[in-house]
């Protein structure tokens, strides 16, 4: 009997090592073999009580195989996981950077941030001597965001004109990087948001201003752009609002002297655009946009408008300096920058050609950052309010020459007024009863 089972084990030895394929099953019990579900939980429940009471650590499993096929399935899991999350972050990214470009083109940036700094100036050169550099930043803010609007309108209306101009095709609208209704809301909610804030932060004048300047721009400027030349003369008063609102941002008001640099941004955009028209007048007409320089073959009419208008801002440095916003300095200084752009203006009336439109161009860029430092740099403080405290002070008291009677002292009671700035104002006759004119009687200081 132990002959023949030892013969039969001798057989299924041979047989396992001639077939390796075949796994041997040494439990004739399938409810205890190692490939049943149920020596696998009993397996699985004390596999730890084993290890805690076994004098021997757990090895991992002895085929290369099988191990080697787990860790890869755990590689592969863990590349698949961070796979997603840079995808996800790659997406997220590419569209803030899309987006971004996109409002950037739609508002103009550039175009936008000159509106700011005209803005700025007005702010500036209204604040007098204390500048709130918190309320600057609030009006910068809300101008920036008012003028993205604007402009984000304008092409939402120019889209098909856009379309058809080598300058302007590749624009977001254009192109097909947004879409159209994406670009109005993104137009209103920019606009109402600068309204709002310059409204809180500055003043309700400030917030008129803007909000008119907005609709100006989008709803009369932009749709006159394809129905007359004077549209050109309506972009330019466009232009010169920022400034003012600047101005009113800081100070509460409109007064004569804020005037100034709202005046020179009107007179510069003229020559400005002209050579800009000059320059670009095949895409104009291309684009439909009716222009000055479309109407004129020879450029005589363009050029001569630009020379005018150059001409214009020569008086506004004296202005300044009469006004009181400057001092005598920035008269001269604004003189001369004013007679070089006349000078590019004057040789491009001669000799209308690409190269002298290109010239004066040029000029008006250089021109206003000039004329703009140039009035913070010389700007006075509050010379208005000095000279009326000037004329307010006390005079020193004149001995008496004369006894006054009671008589006069009625009647110089009778001339007395009240100033505006709550002080009484001395008559006429205390200023000449002093010397040389000891004859006139001098009254008593001592109510003054």
């Amino acid at each position: 009997m132990w002959r023949n089972s030892l013969s039969f084990s001798s057989k299924r030895v041979n047989l396992l090592v001639s077939n390796p394929n075949i796994t041997p099953n040494l439990h004739p019990n399938p409810i205890f073999s190692p490939n049943s579900s149920h020596f696998n939980i009993f397996d699985s429940r004390f596999a730890p009580l084993s290890h805690l009471y076994s004098s021997t650590i757990p090895q991992p499993s002895s085929d290369p195989v099988k191990f080697g096929l787990g860790l890869h399935r755990l590689s592969s899991i863990g590349a698949v996981s961070s796979s997603s999350s840079s995808s996800v972050f790659r997406d997220v990214a590419g569209a803030v950077s899309h987006y971004g470009r996109c409002y950037w083109e739609l508002s103009k940036a550039r175009l936008s941030m000159l509106v700011v700094a005209t803005s700025g100036t007005g702010y500036v050169l209204g604040s007098g001597q204390v500048i709130d550099f918190a309320g600057l930043c609030w009006t910068c803010a809300g101008t920036m965001m008012v003028a993205a609007s604007a402009n984000s309108l304008n092409q939402v209306f120019e889209v098909k004109n856009d379309a058809l101009m080598k300058r302007t095709m590749q624009r977001p609208l254009p192109s097909g990087r947004m879409t159209i209704l994406h670009a109005a809301c993104w137009a209103s909610s920019m606009g109402v948001a600068g309204t709002a804030l310059l409204a809180c932060k500055a003043n309700a004048l400030a917030a008129g201003l803007a909000a008119s300047n907005l609709l100006l721009y989008a709803f009369i400027y932009t749709p006159l752009k394809q129905l007359h030349p004077v549209n050109t003369w309506v972009g330019a008063v466009v232009g010169a609002i920022p400034p003012l609102l600047g101005w009113a941002a800081a100070s509460g008001e409109i007064s004569l002297n804020g005037m100034i640099l709202p005046a020179a941004l009107y007179f510069w955009q003229l020559p400005h655009f002209m050579a800009l028209a000059f320059l670009c007048r095949n895409d104009y007409a291309a684009g439909g946009y009716k222009m000055i320089s479309l109407f004129d073959v020879s450029g005589r009419r363009t050029a001569l408008v630009a020379l005018r208008n150059c001409l214009y801002l020569i008086p506004l440095g004296y202005l300044a300096y009469e006004w009181g916003l400057t001092s005598g300095w920035f008269c001269l200084e604004s003189s001369l920058f004013t007679l070089a752009i006349s000078a590019t203006a004057v040789s491009f009336y001669h000799n209308r050609t690409t190269k002298n439109a290109r010239r004066m161009f040029l000029a008006s860029l250089l021109y206003l950052p000039v004329f703009m430092s140039g009035l913070m740099f010389h700007r006075l403080y509050d010379n208005w309010q000095t000279c009326i405290d000037s004329d307010s002070t006390t005079v020193p008291a004149v001995p008496s020459l004369v006894s006054i009677d009671d008589d006069r002292q009625i009647e110089g009671q009778k001339l007395r007024k009240v100033s505006p700035l709550g002080k009484h104002a001395r008559p006429p006759v205390a200023y000449a009863s002093v010397a040389p004119f000891p004859f006139l009687p001098a009254p008593s200081y001592a109510e003054f």
